[in-house]
């Protein structure tokens, strides 16, 4: 497995699941399939009942709790690929494969102690609100909108991919219809149903993914008596790596650079991404914001550690099933090279093989409902920076009525619905396990920057604030495009521009020089009065004082 990031090995994973089947469909997956999305047509109907304002449709009003919003937020963050790609990794590397893991959990201090509290303090629907508390709105709201939905088309464009390929193994149907029922029931989830419905969504498919996950590490661990060294032991003796597999490091040491680059867009790309942010203005204050990312934080660890055992178990015991297998005329086969459908289909066979067909479906259930949960949060975001960024504040000044919003919102949410289905099938054979790094580094080379400095540097201007996020964020674009993940894996070029795929190293620290830098030079009288709002913002950050009445607006 390339060492890029494998939160979308989903791709390659459904890929090959569809090639991989022996039958057409699984009935199993079929009717819990069926069973989940008649429960979350019932939520949406019952949320379009209470979804009436625009802080109803971006933030449910506000009335999820910090328990609620925690799952929400487990729900959104961890997909599916997530969890088919971290185990395919501990199957091929061993402890390396946590890696990755380990760099989406770091993510989530910084959230807690950087952002949490802050972004509710001083938001009302999504984080351009709190970029533009003290800066102008115009160039703020153009700067967070445009990083926004190049961040959420590129994680849209994967999912709908995934989505499509489980469909296909699911029905047997054609990849085209498959992508545009995908499409078709995130535009419902949140054009009639908003945020109430899309937490709704969230938090059973973080329930189902959860028990899942769950589920296969007991029974992975009852194969060898819940013995943890009995699984690594039988582990080190079956895989070609021996013990080495025990040993961190040896991954990364191709290229420190890499590895090191990508790990920081991990750390920090959480707290940029806009779908993830949006979730804290759905809790009543700041304490709750606080609560949500423990809570947040807690089942996502679990999760992490689940996919551990699962990857391990996953070696230990699929060589005893050369079924999984492509072996040669003695029935020889090669643990790494010739398991059927890649590594990434380590978790689907896994199910299998502890759980029979029954596990298998179920877990081909749970991927679909993590594809619709995390395309319906991302949706959600890309409508809010449509009607409330760009038409609300920027073409209409702050003078939109709340019909007019909700309007643009729905109609944002059907085109961003009708895109999506578009480049789903558009790239359908394309290799798009770039896109969610490309994201990541984005959030973090534009997002991050600007919301850490506008809201704990005075300082900070709109000017810096603007030539700064376009910067990261051209940066880690034009880096990721003539690396080799792009300009020689999807171009064909022979050779790669820049010297490693993940741009963060670079583009990160760029973009907070450049704030740094052009805030300095600006001594223009809109910077005086930015700098002097500053104490205001401190105050609202720290206390909350006038966030309660500004969210009930």
């Amino acid at each position: 497995m390339k060492p890029w990031i494998s939160a979308f090995a989903l791709f390659a994973a459904s890929s090959s699941i569809a090639h991989a089947a022996d039958k057409p469909y699984n009935m199993s997956a079929i009717i819990m399939f069926l069973i989940f999305i008649a429960g979350t047509m019932v939520i949406t109907w019952w949320a379009a009942r209470r979804t009436q304002t625009t802080s109803d449709f971006y933030t449910a009003g506000g009335g999820i709790t910090g328990f609620q919003n925690g799952l929400a937020i487990a729900g959104d963050y961890l997909s599916a690929a997530s969890f088919l790609g971290i185990a395919g990794m501990v199957y091929v590397s061993g402890f390396d494969g946590m890696i990755y893991a380990i760099g989406f959990m770091f993510g989530w201090p910084t959230v807690m102690f950087l952002i949490a509290e802050r972004l509710r303090n001083l938001g009302r629907y999504n984080f351009a609100d709190v970029t533009s508390f003290r800066l102008r709105q115009t160039p703020m709201r153009v700067l967070a909108a445009s990083a926004s939905l190049l961040i959420i088309a590129l994680y849209l464009i994967a999912q709908m991919v995934g989505a499509g390929k489980l469909i296909v193994l699911l029905f047997g149907i054609e990849y085209k219809f498959a992508v545009i029922i995908v499409g078709s029931l995130m535009m419902i989830y949140v054009a009639f149903g908003g945020m109430t419905a899309t937490t709704w969504v969230q938090i059973i498919k973080a329930v189902l993914m959860l028990l899942g996950a769950s589920l296969m590490t007991f029974l992975v661990l009852a194969a060898f008596r819940f013995n943890v060294d009995n699984l690594l032991t039988e582990a080190v003796a079956v895989h070609p790596d021996g013990r080495s597999i025990l040993a961190p490091g040896s991954s990364v040491s191709g290229n420190p650079l890499n590895a090191l680059s990508l790990g920081i867009a991990l750390a920090f790309g959480t707290a940029g991404l806009p779908h993830i942010l949006m979730r804290f203005f759905t809790v009543a204050d700041a304490k709750e914001a606080r609560k949500s990312v423990i809570w947040a934080s807690s089942f996502i660890g679990y999760f992490y550690l689940l996919t551990f055992i699962i990857g391990f178990g996953a070696i230990a015991l699929l060589v005893q099933h050369p079924e999984y297998y492509i072996t040669d005329a003695d029935g020889n086969f090669d643990m790494l090279k010739s398991l059927i459908g890649g590594t990434n289909m380590v978790a689907v066979h896994l199910a299998n093989a502890v759980g029979g067909d029954l596990l298998l479906g179920f877990l081909a259930a749970v991927t679909f409902a993590t594809i619709v949960a995390v395309v319906a949060g991302l949706a959600l975001a890309g409508a809010a920076a449509i009607s409330h960024d760009l038409y609300a504040n920027v073409i209409a000044k702050g003078k939109a009525t709340e019909h007019n919003q909700m309007r643009i919102s729905r109609i944002s949410t059907v085109a961003l619905g009708i895109l999506s289905i578009v480049l789903g099938i558009v790239f359908e054979n394309q290799n798009v396990a770039f896109m969610v790094g490309l994201a990541f580094a984005i959030a973090a080379s534009s997002n991050f920057p600007v919301l850490v400095l506008s809201i704990s540097w005075r300082g900070c201007t709109t000017r810096g604030a603007t030539i700064g996020g376009f910067l990261g964020l051209t940066t880690a674009t034009v880096w990721v495009m003539l690396s080799s993940t792009v300009w020689v894996d999807v171009f064909g070029f022979a050779e790669p521009i820049t010297p490693f795929p993940n741009p963060g190293i670079l583009s990160i620290p760029l973009a907070f020089a450049a704030i740094w830098l052009f805030s300095k030079l600006d001594t223009s009288p809109d910077s005086v009065r930015e700098k002097a709002a500053f104490d205001a913002l401190t105050v609202r950050s720290q206390t909350g004082i006038g966030a309660t009445q500004a969210s009930a607006h």
